[in-house]
């Protein structure tokens, strides 16, 4: 079974409707997008973004695709007594707030995922969403 992978034109799509939503709130992000395989496929540095947060971007991002679940979700589950408590330790280091969102293809398939980050969590949340909703916007 052939496994599919955001594509370069798709990436660079999701990357460009997230800037134009980080443009809209005035903040200047980092936004990463990594395949099927959680291999970076796509990065863009905003103008004035936190060069620290270009990391956590990329991590939120992997952390989404590496467990088919939004980075924000992660850590949920991940606090004290939670059921993936710790999980962030794992894979080389995985951030577990908001702004990680899973891609999908038309058939609901995990294709990658975006990570952002730049804003408070609620914005790179804000900022992903609308990347990712791109994705299901294609002609």
């Amino acid at each position: 079974m052939q496994t599919m992978n955001v594509k370069l034109n798709q990436s660079e799509k999701i990357i460009e409707a997230a800037k134009a939503k980080a443009k809209e709130i005035g903040v200047a992000m980092n936004i990463a997008i990594v395949d099927e395989g959680a291999n970076l496929k796509c990065f863009l540095r905003m103008d004035g973004a936190l060069l620290g947060c270009a990391d956590i971007a990329i991590k939120k991002a992997k952390t989404s695709r590496f467990f088919d679940i939004d980075s924000g979700e992660i850590g949920k589950l991940s606090q004290p007594g939670g059921s993936l408590y710790n999980i962030e330790h794992s894979n080389g280091g995985l951030i577990s707030f908001a702004g990680g969102v899973l891609l999908k293809d038309r058939n609901n398939k995990s294709i990658g995922a975006i990570g952002v980050s730049g804003g408070s969590v609620e914005q790179d949340r804000e900022v992903a969403i609308a990347g990712a909703n791109a994705l299901q916007n294609r002609s």
